[in-house]
């Protein structure tokens, strides 16, 4: 497999590394017979505890922040498609005296009043949709933002933007930073997951510029038996102690080629991802199998749904250590018959998100596990013109949507920001996502102008050069 120069007959390291591609590609295909030992002795590696194990073997080891944090952990369940704050969480009875009437000013279009009514709830006595009378419940729980705008109101961009911080350069997700800056509690189980069913876009899972080791790992969980959830989790050919020597062999060989090159960060994070998979192996189909809960808990959460799997498979993952879980879901981009569409799709994450807020309450977690639920923008006041036949929906609307936090620090039972009286755009205390951003790492223990990474020779962060934290909601 290795050339032999025809002046010495000796191996050379260069060929050793030039080849080492191909010798990744047949991992498995006789790896074993090679001897990590005879390579190290004949100078072609640097022996194991010659490795900068701290960098290279152990990236997500736990760390600490820069000041006591409130919040340990965070749940982020994202409503992709973006839900109407209008018909949620910021309720607009202004919009009554216009409905079926021009919008007033330049905010163009046909009013369309909200569908549903809004009852007040809990012992704040905020306003919350008909929609959601099981969260409803844990409203004194919730710190609602009315006042969230991002840049542009188109999915894919608002997403990214969601999920990064970025709109252009290609930048490591929230999960990312996150796990760079606090590492994780449990070696055996990636720090960053997300939960979708069809699985969701690398664009927001990736690492970008930070090691490897700090990317997403993405669970499709439109399949409900656990091989399938995690494919090929068990190696069928190579004993454990087999593939730690690979492993072994694979990192010495890649010290090699940072000392004599620089480091790929492709390969990096695919060295990483085998590192991964080896530690799965012992714990991961456990943390997946919810068939080990309770039936209380079980039919608590409504384990026979999606979403009811996914919040009980997501509350798992946290109390085995997994410092980021984001739940995707989807279907929120209602253009068209929105009375019937939202409500349908309220239904689908009202009994889970509840189950979960009680369940973490329960077990003593909701104090220090951040949840945060919310779309990447919001919705128009008017009335789409794209009804298909049906009833109207609503269109695209950037310059304000609602988001609602919990637990981990969050003042409970409060409504921050406002919209203007028809919902158009934030106008009292403006939320843009870097300002999210700033106050999710606040709470995390973080200065998020000082959590950096340098990188062609600047300092990056999530926030860029922006951000404030919002500090009315941090308890």
């Amino acid at each position: 497999m290795l050339e032999r120069t025809c002046q010495d007959c000796e191996f050379r390291p260069q060929d050793l590394l030039n080849t080492r591609r191909q010798f990744i590609n047949r991992l498995g295909l006789g790896f074993g017979a090679l001897s990590v030992t005879s390579l190290v002795g004949m100078g072609l590696l640097p022996a194991p505890e010659a490795l900068a194990a701290g960098d290279d073997f152990a990236p997500l080891a736990p760390k600490q922040p820069h000041f006591t944090p409130k919040a340990k952990r965070i749940i982020h369940i994202f409503a992709s498609g973006a839900p109407s704050h209008i018909d949620t969480w910021d309720p607009k009875p202004d919009l009554d005296k216009y409905d079926e009437k021009s919008m007033p000013g330049d905010m163009g279009g046909t009013a369309f009043a909200s569908p549903f009514k809004f009852n007040k709830m809990g012992k704040s006595g905020l306003p919350v949709s008909e929609v959601f009378p099981l969260i409803g419940q844990h409203i004194d729980d919730l710190a609602i933002i009315r006042s969230m705008w991002t840049d542009i109101p188109d999915h894919g961009a608002a997403t990214v933007m969601m999920n990064t911080g970025s709109l252009r350069l290609v930048k490591p997700s929230v999960g990312s930073w996150i796990t760079y800056g606090l590492g994780t509690e449990n070696q055996n189980l990636p720090g960053f997951v997300a939960l979708a069913p069809g699985g969701v876009g690398a664009e927001n899972l990736r690492n970008a510029f930070l090691p490897g080791a700090y990317q997403g790992t993405a669970v499709n969980t439109a399949d409900t038996r656990i091989d399938r959830l995690i494919e090929n989790i068990k190696n069928k050919y190579v004993s454990l102690p087999e593939q730690r020597k690979q492993l072994d062999l694979l990192h010495q060989l890649n010290e090699v080629h940072a000392q004599n090159l620089k480091k790929d960060g492709q390969l990096e994070a695919r060295l990483q991802a085998y590192e991964l998979a080896y530690q799965m192996q012992m714990e991961a189909t456990d943390a997946f199998d919810i068939t080990k809960e309770p039936k209380e808990t079980q039919d608590l959460y409504g384990t026979n749904t999606q979403q009811g799997r996914q919040m009980l498979i997501a509350r798992r993952l946290l109390e085995k250590g997994v410092r980021f879980v984001q739940v995707w879901h989807g279907g929120w981009d209602h253009h068209n018959n929105l009375a019937p569409n939202l409500r349908n799709k309220a239904a689908e994450c009202d009994k889970p998100i509840a189950a979960l807020l009680t369940d973490l309450k329960q077990k003593g977690m909701l104090k220090d596990t951040l949840v945060i639920w919310g779309g990447e923008f919001g919705r128009s006041p008017s009335a789409d013109g794209n009804m298909a036949g049906g009833t109207p929906g609503r269109n695209h609307n950037g310059r304000a949507f609602s988001l609602w936090m919990a637990g981990g620090g969050v003042k409970g039972g409060m409504a921050y920001g406002a919209t203007d009286e028809l919902g158009y755009r934030a106008v009292e205390n403006k939320v843009h996502i870097h300002d999210l951003h700033a106050t999710v790492l606040h709470l995390l223990g973080f200065n998020h102008e000082k959590l950096t990474y340098r990188y062609n020779g600047r300092d990056f962060r999530l926030t860029d050069v922006y951000g404030n934290v919002v500090k009315q909601v941090v308890a």
